[in-house]
């Protein structure tokens, strides 16, 4: 099998350079039940927002599909220009999990796809078989060699900071739900030969409600070589605070491969999000990086605007954009979740 690192490819940071951002389009009764209409207006505000600097790449599940989403950004007003729709079948709408890895090259303008295995975060959720097919079909579709190491593992698993530092969890990575046959080590080892990188840097846990096992995505992201935003939860009696407080305190310890110090940016955990009962995983660290802006969710409360404001700073060159995810967070995601970077090749 081919070994991506000694060929001298890499998983790029968000913040690279995108010739596009790829979506699935949502389909999945399961998980969005009678919602779609509730959700569509933060959805498509969501594709405007980055066809306004790259393409927006959808896999559509089918014709309808297609037809359908037509319609939508008809209805609201979108120019389609930077839009691109395709007919791969899906099962559901998370384009981080299932999606494919996308990797540059360090010496040329070739790119190469990273084909994990998808299993529906532990097989809670089937069928999954469609999802785990795309990475394929979007490799076929743009003309890339790809590559299938053969163990499962998610984009929303793995932060990078695009110079060969990946974060991730114990919880979700180490869980044998996910990969029972590989140790801590294994995996270690397995992330830096497919994703080309040289250290791995490990939080313990995820927030309450998300049905991941503690994707960082929601949790610590790069905004910088050595520098994160990592989410606080100040109320001691929130099931958060205790577990936030741990990755905090790991992070306070940690060291990038130059030996910096990571530079931690705290942001305060949105308003309690409770939905027919149910607590939702409401988080401003699920946003999503593009060439021109920075969208982030919001959830209608009081902690929103600091959060804006403090995610702006981290990025002065584009513009943070915050979206209403009161409702497409009832699928247990948000806009990071929903989508998956496609990188530009170096030396383009």
């Amino acid at each position: 099998m081919r070994n991506p690192k000694n060929e001298n490819y890499y998983f790029p940071a968000e913040w690279h350079p995108h010739e596009a951002t790829w979506l699935s389009f949502p389909i999945n009764t399961d998980t969005w039940e009678d919602r779609f209409e509730r959700i569509y207006p933060a959805y498509f505000k969501f594709i405007e927002i980055i066809s306004l600097s790259e393409k927006v790449r959808i896999n559509a599940n089918d014709t309808k599909t297609v037809e359908l989403i037509n319609r939508l950004l008809d209805k609201f007003e979108i120019n389609q220009t930077n839009i691109e729709l395709f007919e791969h079948p899906t099962n559901d709408s998370w384009c981080r999990d299932h999606g494919p890895g996308f990797l540059v090259n360090k010496n040329n303008d070739s790119r190469l796809i990273v084909d994990w295995e998808y299993n529906a975060w532990g097989g809670k959720y089937p069928p999954y078989n469609k999802d785990n097919a795309i990475p394929q079909k979007i490799a076929k579709t743009l003309g890339l060699d790809f590559v299938s190491p053969g163990i499962i593992m998610e984009g929303g698993s793995v932060e990078f900071n695009g110079n060969g530092t990946v974060m991730t969890s114990k919880s979700c990575l180490l869980n044998p739900n996910r990969n029972p046959q590989l140790n801590q080590a294994q995996i270690e080892e397995m992330l830096m030969q497919f994703y080309g990188v040289e250290q791995i840097l490990w939080i313990e846990d995820g927030i309450v409600g998300d049905d991941t096992d503690g994707h960082i995505d929601d949790t610590v992201r790069f905004v910088g070589e050595n520098k994160v935003i990592t989410m606080v939860e100040s109320n001691k009696s929130d099931e958060n605070h205790s577990i936030l407080e741990e990755n905090l305190n790991l992070l306070k310890h940690m060291r990038v491969l130059s030996g910096k110090q990571l530079d931690i940016i705290e942001i305060e955990m949105p308003n309690l999000v409770i939905d027919s009962g149910e607590r939702l995983p409401a988080s401003y660290a699920n946003f999503c990086i593009t060439n021109g802006h920075v969208i982030v969710p919001t959830y209608r409360c009081t902690n929103d605007d600091k959060a804006l404001d403090t995610i702006q700073n981290c990025f002065p060159e584009r513009k943070v954009v915050g979206i209403d995810s009161t409702e497409i967070i009832w699928g247990l995601g948000s806009f990071h979740c929903l989508s998956q970077q496609e990188p530009s090749p170096n030396f383009v």
